[in-house]
């Protein structure tokens, strides 16, 4: 007999298996309009975010970068200029409605990007390819978090880098604001804008069930990697992690 394990998606438990399909319909249904709301939700922030994350990452022209859960290749773009003609990024994600939409956007800027449909928990790639490893707000979503982050760390070259780009704990002055807008403001901008207020509900309740940033750190550590640091971006609503394989 095999048992079955809950999980968290959002503020409600369900079944693991049940989390995986759960997760799969938010991003199947808000993946043609996910562009538009990221501009939206975050007033354009999340683009000088994920510039600063491609800075501190340390990628070099030929490097190799993995772009886990890239969704609609914002990032997978920033790195292929990096790295140029000498180097690669490959892009992933779980979900084959945003994949297409990251597919597509690479082919539209004339980007050779492999875009490949994987499992961050069970990445198919050989031990110690990578030069850097990036998730931006996708680890939130993964069942088995821990698992994810071992294989971020086992693809990892030794010198390689893992950035974790995500939702965090916002410094506390803040949060009653911050609250308000999360669980008011975002649903009915995700009904005006995607038709879609339920999976807005959805992400907003799963940046709450995020560690924070100290455990999020302490889960790196855990993963295997060294020297885990982080940057609070925008008074915590975000942080970027950074840890090396050594």
């Amino acid at each position: 007999m095999t048992s079955e394990h809950n999980t968290h998606f959002g503020f409600k438990t369900v079944s693991e298996a049940d989390k995986a399909k759960k997760v799969g319909e938010v991003f199947h249904s808000v993946a043609s309009k996910y562009d538009l709301m990221n501009d939206v939700m975050s007033a354009g922030m999340h683009r000088g975010w994920k510039r600063f994350a491609v800075e501190i990452s340390g990628v070099r022209s030929g490097d190799k970068v993995l772009d886990i859960a890239g969704g609609s290749g914002d990032l997978s773009k920033l790195f292929a200029k990096k790295v140029g003609a000498d180097g690669q990024v490959i892009l992933t994600d779980i979900n084959a409605s945003m994949l297409a939409v990251g597919r597509d956007r690479m082919l539209d800027a004339g980007l050779s990007v492999p875009a490949l449909q994987c499992d961050a928990e069970k990445l198919p790639f050989p031990d110690q390819y990578f030069d850097c490893v990036i998730v931006a707000f996708g680890l939130r979503n993964m069942t088995h978090k821990d698992f994810a982050l071992a294989e971020m760390q086992r693809v990892l070259k030794v010198g390689g880098r893992l950035l974790v780009l995500e939702f965090s704990k916002v410094w506390q002055p803040l949060s009653k604001i911050y609250d308000i807008y999360s669980f008011k403001l975002l649903p009915l901008m995700g009904k005006l804008l995607a038709h879609d207020a339920e999976s807005y509900q959805y992400l907003a309740e799963s940046i709450r069930m995020h560690p924070d940033q100290e455990a999020l750190k302490k889960m790196m550590i855990e993963a295997g990697l060294s020297k885990v640091d982080y940057y609070n971006l925008s008074a915590g609503v975000v942080a970027l992690h950074k840890g090396y394989k050594t």
